[in-house]
């Protein structure tokens, strides 16, 4: 920044500065968060250090003269570690606590029973115990695998190697870092001039990946309980956490009953005005619907529970410049705006990218370059810019418009009916089969061990792969002569695509990469079909017999293998030795066509055994209730289901029925 564009900047700075203050300090009256105020003094204060001599007495500013492991080992949860919706206002938790009610059929003015629990800003973590013994802890990791780092959470004196419960079970918790010991921690990491930790969260993140107990044992990290997996059965979460105290467990002593909604924002507030002083991170509240029974019957969507919300403090904000705004184009054509911004410090990392999302929400937030943003991170989303600060504009600042060709192919860019996205309209764009290809080697598709984003760029420049199908054709050959690839890591890559070949029908399906299919999706085109060949002969009225499949998904899947070219791809594939493991045989074809909802809780089976059941006759299991649903199971305690069956006319059949049938 040249001398007189700091000038000016400074100008501008004191001004809104004190704006700010004077609605703040003077009228009460805050028109911006003390965290995009601090943001903004503290670019002041750098810019004064820099030029001294713009200083002044009316500056902001001047107010106030073990065993070491080779590796980590892979675990499957039991049951699926399902994430939590995050709500910022409580608006949004008078919404939650509606939607359960709506659920369970009650009256609007009756009230629920809810558990409040502190959401400690640290990490998932399941400690299994067999005969009363530590046998296994386990991190989260994508919910469905986690890794096993048994050796670290030993070294945490608050988690009991021994209980005295002998049954088998599983409790789950947050382990965390208190910032007595996060301090302690970064002082020992300058003294040895290693890179200190951005956060309490990160800190013990980094302790419980440590290869060395001992390096964990050093660090003091600590945990709170509060799930429970086991062979005793509790009427309310409020029970549970009594149950986890009563075995030893460290549970978090600020938990609360409340007797409705409305008593959540007075426990939310409290530990608004307590958080600063507690002994380890908070960033807000867990509301938890008390009745396990009421638990069970909400059950979850495909990635969160219904049950529980997260009613979180106000996100972090600071303010930055937007330096410049590119176009990013997508595996299905769709160009998002992203701007690059100057680099600065939020919620414990370096920000300098923030999507902008599509060209209406640019207008909304009337977004220049140039612009001094409000930029907002919650947690570990993404940051999102939310709102311009158009009084420190110099005039230089220049408007954004999506472009009316790709950047990168050149090809017209189009905006579909009812969407707010523009597309590239060339089939054939270079951004769109390289986004394609990193899809298809995703964790959640092909999952191919050491084929990242940089060594795809690489082989594609070298002519080596155009379509998925050529990475199957590779050879040690090929790759040997390429820049870092040594005839090791060579070898290591053409057996990691070798190990990749076979894949699940369900995981083929979605690395494909047709659009609005997502995992979920593709699983249930998976067990519904049966067969890739199945799939790319299904017609549109067959479409609209899967559960689970609307009318746009339908005209998706069509379309894309209406194309020859996908076709060919899939023949490609196939030809090049990718072996799709399609779901279990049916055992008859008895439930052919018929399509069953499970309500309630099922004594002589388990819901996964009564499923399986299904599928192995033909049948399809749903999770919600339609017209197109012909059977409803109802076991005890039957939930909203079965009022939504009785209305539709879907014939209602008790579980003995059920197995009778089965």
């Amino acid at each position: 920044m040249i001398k007189t564009e700091a000038s000016k900047r400074i100008n501008k700075l004191k001004d809104q500065l004190q704006e700010i203050d004077y609605a703040y300090y003077v009228l009460d009256k805050p028109i911006i968060s003390d965290a995009v105020r601090d943001s903004l003094k503290d670019e002041l204060e750098k810019i004064e250090a820099e030029y001294p001599e713009f200083i002044t007495p009316d500056s902001p500013t001047q107010r106030i003269g073990g065993k070491a492991l080779g590796k980590f080992d892979k675990h499957k949860h039991k049951i699926p570690k399902y994430s939590i919706d995050d709500v910022f206002s409580f608006d949004e938790v008078l919404e939650f606590d509606k939607r359960i009610k709506r659920f369970l059929s009650i009256s609007a003015d009756q009230s629920i029973e809810y558990v409040c629990e502190l959401k400690i800003d640290g990490l998932n973590m399941s400690c299994i115990y067999k005969n009363g013994l530590l046998v296994k802890a386990v991190t989260r990791g994508d919910g469905v695998i986690g890794e096993v780092v048994t050796h670290n959470v030993r070294t945490i004196n608050s988690i009991p190697l021994k209980i005295k419960d002998t049954s088998d079970l599983e409790v789950s918790g947050e382990v965390f870092m208190p910032t007595s010991s996060f301090e302690k921690l970064n002082k020992d990491q300058k003294k040895k001039g290693e890179p200190i930790f951005a956060n309490p969260r990160n800190a013990a993140a980094g302790t419980i990946r440590q290869l060395d107990p001992k390096v964990a044992a050093s660090r003091d990290l600590d945990n709170f309980m509060y799930s429970y997996d086991g062979p005793h059965q509790f009427a309310t979460q409020e029970e549970v956490l009594k149950e986890l105290i009563n075995l030893n467990f460290k549970v978090n002593k600020h938990w609360q009953k409340i007797n409705n909604i409305f008593e959540a924002q007075t426990v939310f507030n409290d530990f608004l005005k307590k958080r600063s002083k507690l002994p380890y991170d908070i960033d807000g509240i867990v509301i938890k619907v008390n009745k396990i029974e009421y638990q069970k019957k909400l059950g979850r969507t495909a990635k969160c529970v219904r049950w529980a919300v997260a009613y979180k403090f106000q996100a972090e904000q600071v303010t930055t410049v937007v330096e410049s705004i590119e176009v990013q184009v997508g595996r299905t054509g769709a160009l998002t705006p992203v701007a690059h911004l100057r680099p600065v410090q939020l919620a414990g990392s370096v920000v300098k990218r923030a999507t902008l999302h599509n060209q209406d929400e640019i207008d909304r937030l009337d977004v220049r370059i140039g612009d001094t943003v409000v930029l907002q991170k919650a947690g570990d989303i993404i940051p999102d810019i939310i709102e311009t600060l158009p009084k420190l504009r110099t005039g230089h600042e220049q408007k954004f418009k999506i472009p009316t060709k790709c950047p990168i192919c050149g090809s017209p860019v189009i905006r579909k009916s009812g969407e707010v996205a523009y597309y590239c309209n060339n089939k054939k764009c270079y951004a769109k089969q390289q986004e394609s290809l990193y899809h298809f080697v995703s964790k959640k598709a092909f999952n191919i061990d050491g084929l990242g984003p940089k060594i795809l760029d690489q082989l594609q420049k070298a002519d080596l792969i155009k379509t998925p199908a050529d990475i199957f054709k590779l050879k040690e050959d090929d790759l040997s002569p390429l820049e870092r690839f040594a005839e090791k890591s060579a070898d290591n890559l053409i057996v990691a695509i070798k190990n990749s070949r076979e894949i699940s029908l369900a995981k083929f399906i979605y690395a494909l990469g047709i659009r609005h299919v997502g995992e979920e999706t593709a699983s249930v085109l998976a067990d519904y079909f049966g067969t890739i060949d199945k799939i790319k002969k299904t017609t549109a009225l067959e479409l609209q017999q899967v559960s689970d499949v609307g009318p746009k998904v339908a005209d998706s899947i069509l379309a894309w293998f209406f194309d020859s070219k996908n076709l060919e791809l899939v023949a490609d594939l196939l030809a090049s030795g990718v072996k799709i493991s399609n779901p279990a045989k049916k055992i008859s074809h008895k439930l052919d066509n018929q399509t069953f909802v499970l309500t309630g809780e099922l004594k002589s089976l388990t819901r996964d055994e009564a499923k399986d059941k299904i599928k192995n006759l033909g049948g399809h299991v749903s999770s919600a209730v339609s017209a197109k649903t012909n059977f409803l199971v109802a076991g005890e305690n039957a939930g909203s289901k079965y009022n939504k069956a009785e209305k539709l006319g879907v014939k209602i059949i008790s579980e003995s029925e059920f197995l009778k049938m089965l």
